[in-house]
């Protein structure tokens, strides 16, 4: 997928406009050459709310890497551990 760039004082058109064109690129916007915002295709079957809403949260983000690091130092408990402790051996 390509991906276009507009500085955010050249971004001119309506906002629906670039939106309708999200199939053919992302378009990013920039205030002095840095991003800020990006205008991306979401596909509807494969997109949900919550997903999304969480991979944005820095709280959470902040849990996955605590538990990341804690798994490195053997803190953690391993997939068949925790099965074990919810009852839920196969």
């Amino acid at each position: 997928m390509n991906i276009q760039t507009i500085e955010i004082t050249k971004a001119i058109h309506p906002l629906a406009e670039y939106v309708h064109q999200v199939n053919d690129h992302i378009t990013v916007v920039t205030v002095d050459g840095n991003p800020i915002a990006a205008v991306v295709a979401m596909d509807e079957k494969d997109w949900d709310w919550e997903s999304w809403s969480l991979s944005q949260n820095p709280q959470f983000l902040a849990i996955l890497e605590r538990s990341r690091e804690s798994q490195k130092t053997g803190k953690g408990l391993t997939s068949d551990e925790m099965r074990t402790c919810l009852g839920l051996n196969f």
